[in-house]
């Protein structure tokens, strides 16, 4: 429903409804990542490295937390990590240990980031980049928010921003919890459901970039190391193109000129395209309706599980 509105705004602003040139990079959190409802760890960077390959993506990144090695993921963190470079891809920073900026003080915070980026500068593929857990930039606390900017730029890093939201981490639980109650799943179902929400949130934050920016950025889909991509990545990306899309590089989506200048709002946690709306005056809602287990939560029971 969102995304009709956003249509229709454009479409009577005398903006164009079709982009022209949708550009999308594809980047996963939370790597290395536990086992999930379907596969090893190993299993599912195998797929995972397999279908990016035979979707021609050149290059996606993760957001590595190398606290999580030899704990969430067994014994092969490390490996897993180097065979994702090894296929071409890019590493980046998650932080140490995944927390929230507002559980924790910015010192404790900024030495977390600093852990992990002891371990990931010295190793191939490295970005520069940081994405803050949860997209918590310290919500309403600005001296917060401000100190982690001011000691990102010192150490020159820059905000792994994201742009495009469709919670798959939400789908991801839904389907371990499936899984663990041995509900009968409708593989097929999940599949449509996954490609549709990814795609539908790629298409809402880009008419709503089109509306406050006047453009379409280069796009950042956050996605994360999960089951579900190891499962569907070819799917998704076949989604993505006859949506119009063109799948582009990480490194390419995070030279456009919209992350140059880091927003001020009232709170900041979320997409970076929601930010820039609010900053404009934009009123709520500025996210994709499915990023809310509201919303989510009973697609997948009645799509996926068959519940009514």
């Amino acid at each position: 429903m969102g995304f009709l509105v956003l249509l229709l705004a454009l479409l009577l602003t005398g903006a164009p409804a079709a982009a022209v040139d949708k550009r999308i990079a594809l980047t996963f959190d939370d790597a290395p990542r536990h086992r999930g409802p379907f596969f090893t760890p190993d299993e599912r960077t195998e797929r995972l490295i397999a279908g990016l390959r035979n979707a021609r993506v050149r290059q996606a990144a993760f957001f590595v937390i190398p606290g999580n090695f030899g704990k969430n993921d067994g014994v092969g963190g490390e490996r897993r990590i180097a065979a994702y470079v090894r296929a071409g891809h890019v590493i980046a920073n998650h932080s140490w240990s995944h927390p929230a900026l507002t559980d924790v003080s910015a010192t404790e915070y900024i030495a977390n980031i600093d852990q992990a980026e002891a371990w990931l500068k010295g190793q191939p593929g490295h970005r520069p980049w940081f994405r803050f857990p949860y997209l918590n930039e310290g919500r309403a606390d600005k001296t917060k928010r401000n100190a982690v900017r001011a000691a990102l730029a010192e150490r020159g890093l820059r905000n792994g921003y994201v742009t495009a939201d469709g919670a798959d981490w939400n789908m991801e639980a839904l389907t371990s919890d499936a899984v663990k109650a041995n509900k009968p799943i409708d593989r097929k179902a999940l599949r449509d459901l996954y490609v549709e929400t990814m795609v539908g949130a790629a298409d809402y934050n880009d008419a709503l970039a089109r509306r406050v920016l006047g453009r379409s950025p280069a796009h950042v889909l956050l996605l994360h190391e999960t089951d579900l991509a190891a499962l569907f990545i070819p799917d998704l990306v076949k989604g993505l193109r006859k949506a119009g899309w063109t799948i582009v590089t990480a490194d390419e989506a995070y030279a456009d000129p919209l992350g140059s200048r880091l927003p001020d709002v009232p709170s900041m946690q979320g997409t970076l395209t929601e930010a820039r709306a609010w900053e404009q005056g934009m009123p709520a809602p500025r996210w994709y309706d499915r990023v809310s287990p509201k919303i989510a939560d009973p697609l997948f029971r009645q799509r996926v599980l068959g519940e009514r």
